[in-house]
């Protein structure tokens, strides 16, 4: 299915952010509404380095928002969470043209993209957002510790190094490491939750890390789907998973329909 984007300021309580909307050829009704947040170790600073997770979002009839959320080279936690927290809580009046009244609001990301929409399904938990339906977690970076065994085997050198790295600037020299937020894979309290769908791959480096933490989300009670697809993924940049990726593009834009229509969420009528 064919998709497009267009780039909006958005507005939120903590000043304008640039984002790209993406829209398919049909929408769901009513269509929810996900805000999307890209890899990028923490510090890739455009929402381009997403628009393939994005535009698998948008096929399964999806209006995602997918913001330039800060880099962590200048800004470390939490103002990245703050931003997309700022975000998903005024999505409605944000962006009116996009989001019906009845839309349901999920969360969705990749790799560093996945820490964070981990930490906002957190929030969205603390601090009663109760349109938050559902998260999306796709290889999610969880754990700095980055000491399990499908990172030691999986994970290339300069892409170890790279990753430290960012996890280094992301947590920053305050509260990081131990706070929930930064680190959901080292959170001790789960329950209460929105419904999750975590996707990794067999040869992925956060196989592991994410594996378990789909463990612990069901051992505290929240619904969760998870599903881990042959060989590499397809939305980790490298050479070999190019190649992957348009078989994994409809496999995981099927995977992301089925969830919404469970959060309630139909086809439209022809």
């Amino acid at each position: 299915m064919e998709t497009h984007f267009t780039e909006k300021m958005v507005q939120t309580n903590r000043g304008a952010c640039c984002a790209r909307i993406y829209r398919g050829e049909s929408l769901l009704s009513p269509p929810p509404i996900v805000l999307h947040l890209h890899g990028g170790s923490f510090v890739g600073e455009s929402a381009a380095a997403g628009e393939k997770v994005a535009n698998a979002l948008a096929a399964a009839g999806a209006v995602v928002v997918s913001p330039d959320y800060p880099s962590a080279c200048l800004n470390p936690f939490p103002a990245a969470i703050e931003t997309a927290y700022s975000m998903l809580s005024s999505m409605r009046s944000s962006c009116p043209e996009f989001a019906h009244k009845k839309s349901m609001l999920f969360v969705a990301g990749e790799e560093a993209g996945g820490n964070i929409a981990a930490g906002l399904a957190l929030m969205a938990r603390d601090q009663f957002l109760t349109d938050l339906k559902g998260q999306i977690l796709l290889s999610p970076l969880l754990d700095p510790c980055l000491a399990t065994s499908s990172f030691r085997k999986f994970c290339p050198q300069s892409s170890a190094q790279s990753i430290a790295e960012g996890w280094q600037q992301y947590l920053g020299e305050g509260t990081g490491l131990t706070h929930p937020y930064a680190a959901p894979g080292h959170c001790t309290r789960l329950g209460g939750l929105v419904p999750a769908l975590v996707v990794t791959s067999e040869e992925c480096p956060m196989r592991d890390e994410t594996e378990a933490y789909a463990d612990r989300l069901r051992e505290a009670g929240v619904p969760v789907e998870l599903h881990v697809l042959a060989g590499r993924a397809a939305w980790i940049p490298s050479i070999a998973a190019q190649a992957n990726w348009a078989a994994q593009e409809r496999i995981i834009s099927g995977l992301f329909s089925r969830f919404f229509h469970a959060a309630g969420a139909k086809p439209i009528k022809q």
